[in-house]
């Protein structure tokens, strides 16, 4: 079963269902006006957690997205998803904001819903939190099988094919 090295050294088995419990705050900071509900965001979340954590998911909107992005990661644009974790905290804490225009635009543009999208992204930022990551090709292969896994039993496509599982 592959596993994930964390910054901290504990050892992730990727494959482990678990019990794990999940704190979740939601912040709307952009409309939610045809938003899945909050019940989805958590069951999204739940189903990448691999330990307890303490969770805020924040939704914005592209100027703040953008603003985000350039003062943390030097990048002048609004992304889709930026994750933000505390070390050595415990539970696992970290911030998760997901910038909807872009979200929006790119599941138009990509064919898909923007429930599958958003529940793929939530994924996507839970499982950073937790010290995946995709910078190399070994890192990209691992972190995107977990993650079509992981869409795969919430009921969505292959979030890179967009073939049913």
């Amino acid at each position: 079963m592959p596993t994930k090295r964390t910054n901290s050294n504990r050892k992730i088995n990727s494959r482990r269902p678990t019990g794990a419990k999940l704190e979740l705050t939601m912040q709307f900071a952009a409309s939610s006006t045809g938003l899945p509900s909050r019940a989805n965001f958590r069951r999204w979340a739940r189903a990448s957690l691999l330990e307890n954590a303490d969770v805020t998911l924040r939704l914005v909107n592209r100027a703040e997205g953008r603003a985000l992005n350039r003062t943390y990661r030097r990048r002048d644009y609004a992304t889709n998803v930026l994750t933000f974790a505390y070390p050595d905290q415990q539970p696992l804490y970290g911030d998760i904001v997901l910038c909807l225009p872009v979200i929006r635009t790119e599941a138009r543009r990509q064919g898909k819903t923007l429930e599958a999208h958003l529940a793929h992204l939530t994924v996507h930022g839970v499982l950073h939190l937790q010290g995946f990551d995709h910078v190399t090709d070994v890192e990209a292969e691992l972190m995107e099988g977990i993650e079509t896994e992981i869409v795969a039993k919430l009921g969505y496509a292959d979030p890179y094919t967009g073939s049913p599982q």
